[in-house]
């Protein structure tokens, strides 16, 4: 390189404007009064966990995060015990630098019941069934529901119309008093079935953008009752469809959430595609071209109904209490236990909501699963039938 050159590079770089990464920031607070706003009264909250989903803050003194975003990043807040989020738990950063979290005070008991339900898969077809499980969900009156994915009947091989309906409807018919959690299903990613969307991987909303549109994160965390909860999206596309997994991203942030943590605080998982189960010892090995046993990955030969890489997972939690993983996708109710160093691993799948599995001279019934938690302690769970009244 020639002196003048040389030197012309070099003044330009050192005179050039540098840019700043773009951040998020706030604070959160105690929304005594419910409005929205952090009013003069009203004091912030230090140490809450702000997550970007990359990122794992907690708030200073002052009640203040930051966190690197761009347009598409959610923050979230993981609402601690004894709070709840006045609003939305999460928002989109769009347009926005600034995003605060107001919080109100709750009283949480330490011995509380929860639902597991999964695979609603609605549509039209199937309002029918969403309602009687919102109805007995209501009767029995637990403090949180989760949602294990497969909310809606498909998004994977629909045009952007109809899957946007589709979630629609979901929203407008899951109205339960309590609040509830949900996290993504194969079902539940947009076009990722491309030789019957047709929808390309440069679709603003493909794979998990249309879910993120209408529910927020497909990964995150909350607090109720001294129990930490995460969810997690354990449904990854391949050349042809899906596969269960937790990409590196996702893994990385798991174990920044988790390290944020006390030792003693018991973690329950909750996912679509299970960590572990053993239905498919029982119904057999299955060669579909879509969906088949074995996914065919440019990696190599991968179980596809159970996640890939569950000992990684598992990996992130290590030295905390995990009493409970939760899954559905097999629309049976499972119960898998493992004697570990750790103690029992458990993993427990939902049967689904949308009907009974017929398995010929074996049928698994519809219906959801009910636990009761006592000081961070959780019974063996209860298994409630979805029945239809008759017409």
């Amino acid at each position: 390189m020639k002196p003048f050159i040389a030197f012309t590079a070099i003044f330009a770089l050192i005179t050039s404007p540098i840019q700043a990464q773009r951040t998020v920031h706030g604070v959160v607070f105690n929304d005594a009064n419910g409005n929205g706003v952090l009013d003069s009264h009203e004091r912030p909250l230090p140490g809450v966990v702000v997550s970007n989903q990359v990122d794992v803050v907690t708030t200073d003194a002052a009640g203040r995060y930051r966190l690197p975003a761009d347009e598409k990043t959610i923050v979230f807040v993981s609402v601690p015990t004894d709070w709840q989020a006045v609003g939305s738990w999460w928002h989109t950063v769009a347009g926005s630098d600034s995003i605060s979290f107001g919080l109100r005070a709750e009283r949480q008991p330490r011995s509380f019941r929860f639902i597991h339900a999964s695979d609603t898969h609605i549509d039209t077809a199937h309002v029918d069934r969403v309602r009687r499980f919102t109805a007995l969900a209501d009767s029995i009156g637990p403090a949180l529901t989760l949602i294990a994915g497969d909310l809606i009947y498909d998004a994977m091989s629909q045009q952007e119309p109809r899957a946007r309906r589709f979630f629609a409807l979901f929203l407008a018919e899951m109205k339960l008093r309590a609040p509830y959690r949900a996290v993504p299903g194969n079902h539940d990613h947009f076009g990722i079935i491309p030789s019957r969307s047709h929808v390309p991987e440069t679709h603003p909303l493909y794979n998990r953008g249309m879910y993120r549109l209408y529910l927020g994160p497909e990964y995150y965390s909350f607090n109720y009752g001294g129990v930490h909860f995460i969810g997690l999206d354990t449904v990854q596309p391949d050349d042809s469809a899906y596969y269960g997994g937790v990409d590196s991203l996702q893994l990385a942030w798991l174990t920044r959430d988790v390290a944020a943590l006390p030792a003693s605080s018991p973690i329950v998982v909750f996912c679509h595609i299970p960590l572990a189960s053993g239905l498919e010892s029982m119904a057999g090995y299955v060669d579909m071209g879509l969906v088949g046993s074995v996914a065919h990955l440019k990696t190599g030969p991968s179980f596809r109904h159970t996640v890939a890489n569950t000992l990684a997972v598992l990996d992130a939690f290590k030295g905390h209490p995990l009493p409970l993983i939760l899954g559905g996708h097999m629309h049976v109710a499972e119960k898998l236990v493992f004697q570990s160093d750790r103690g029992p691993l458990r993993f427990e799948q939902s049967a689904a909501i949308v009907g009974p599995n017929d398995y010929g001279p074996v049928v698994m019934p519809s219906g959801f699963s009910l636990y009761t938690v006592t000081n961070g302690v959780i019974d063996a769970g209860a298994f409630v039938p979805l029945s239809m009244p008759r017409q």
